[in-house]
């Protein structure tokens, strides 16, 4: 990321290994955008496509990119993500192809992430909700 003050700071401290499809952290001025968590679904039917993990993730991270659009983001705006998953060892086994749907869709924006993993989301067919945090910078 660009060290500047209308960009990003990836905050790497001396002697820690480099991230790896994340950012250990970021600071940025600017405009907060908050989404609220999203999940692999159609948004203008409510209704899940795929009960694939990678089918899931791809829509889930292409209703963020729709959000992210209303309000005048993009994903280089993204700052923090934080993932909810229900099985641990099928995200492991798909880790190279979610890899590829994110950066497919978001790009090579690697904000701050987390990875949560838990028994079960609201609604019964999901198997992943990310909640997103933007900066637009000033």
């Amino acid at each position: 990321m660009i060290n500047s003050p209308n960009h990003p700071i990836n905050l790497n401290p001396f002697g820690w290994a480099p991230a790896r499809g994340y950012s250990n952290g970021i600071s940025v001025k600017g405009r907060h955008v908050f989404l609220a968590g999203q999940i692999g679904w159609n948004p203008a039917t409510c209704e899940f496509e795929s009960d694939s993990l990678v089918d899931q993730t791809r829509q889930t991270l292409f209703n963020i990119a729709a959000l992210l659009d209303e309000a005048g983001a993009s994903p280089e705006h993204l700052v923090r993500m934080t993932w909810f998953m229900t099985d641990k060892k099928q995200y492991m086994a798909l880790q190279r192809e979610i890899g590829q749907a994110y950066r497919d869709v978001l790009g090579k924006n690697f904000p701050a992430m987390s990875v949560v993993f838990v028994s079960q989301l609201v609604e019964d067919r999901a198997l992943i909700e990310i909640e997103a945090t933007a900066v637009i910078p000033e």
